[in-house]
């Protein structure tokens, strides 16, 4: 018998997340996911965070697991599908080679966010402006922020880091780091816009959101036509290429929209909700 539950996929940072020094998620969108669960559909997060940073006004949405550190792990509710981590050999050189070039990075674990010496200074002129000198700027950096509380000082302390997230070198073209590391990691572009184009991500190699669904869907015995995801970047364009019905938002970038299935509304004008419904699925 055919199994005709749907899956739903969400992106985090500009899809679910309305992003800022203050994160959250509009009422609408926490509705749908609500409503279309107890309909008895699945409703999955995948999403470049690990789980250090998926807080928990995220996870009291309520959901029925997590692709995260842009598909390095796998998680059925409290259970680990699988887990890619970053070899010793791999951290080593990495590690060694922004540090050499003066990149500012931090690394990721289930754990933890790690960064290197100078990166939340950086972050903090970043998020909140010039907070020494404009009252406006400090005032947002007296509300704090959930990403950089979240930050600890890189050591050499052994984890299971899932990626390395590293922010733009002036100087040095995104082509350097692909050379680099093109043939030890999957290399992503600039996922966070404030960080530069020449920023990215490197992750362990078969570590992409495509290739978590068609892991998780063939696992959970899902057909891949009733599969749904939302997405606003362009590291987002393999999982809604995969997907049956790929959904761009509103606000999601121009390349991503001509791929997707079809374009809703923006996050903050209810997007979300308005597709889910249209679909049924909520």
């Amino acid at each position: 018998m055919e199994n005709t539950k749907k899956i739903i996929f969400f992106d985090v940072d500009g899809t679910l997340v309305v992003c800022g020094a203050k994160e959250y998620i509009p009422q609408s969108a926490i509705d749908a996911i609500r409503a279309a669960r107890a309909k008895g559909n699945l409703c999955y997060l995948c999403t470049g965070r690990s789980a250090a940073e998926i807080y928990p006004f995220i996870l009291e949405v309520g959901f029925d697991g997590i692709i995260g550190a842009g598909g390095s792990y796998v998680q059925i509710g409290n259970e680990m599908l699988y887990h890619h981590t970053i070899s010793r050999e791999s951290l080593d050189h990495l590690t060694r080679y922004f540090d050499e070039n003066g990149f500012d990075y931090y690394l990721e674990s289930n754990d933890g966010l790690f960064a290197s010496k100078n990166l939340v200074e950086r972050l903090e002129r970043i998020l909140y402006g010039d907070w020494k000198h404009d009252p406006a700027a400090a005032a947002k950096k007296a509300a704090g922020s959930d990403f950089i509380d979240a930050m600890q000082p890189l050591d050499d302390t052994p984890r299971g880091y899932n990626k390395v997230c590293f922010l733009e070198k002036e100087g040095l073209p995104w082509e350097a780091v692909e050379n680099e590391f093109g043939g030890e990691f999957t290399i992503i572009r600039c996922t966070v816009p404030s960080f530069g184009d020449n920023s990215g991500e490197l992750t362990v190699p078969n570590s992409n959101k495509s290739y978590a669904i068609e892991t998780l869907i063939n696992h959970l015995g899902i057909p891949r036509a009733n599969t749904y995801a939302f997405g606003d970047g362009m590291n987002d364009a393999e999982m809604l290429q995969y997907v049956a019905h790929g959904i761009a938002m509103g606000n999601a970038k121009e390349g991503l929209k001509a791929i997707a299935n079809e374009v809703t509304a923006s996050q903050t004008e209810d997007g979300i909700a308005i597709s889910m419904k249209k679909h049924g699925l909520c």
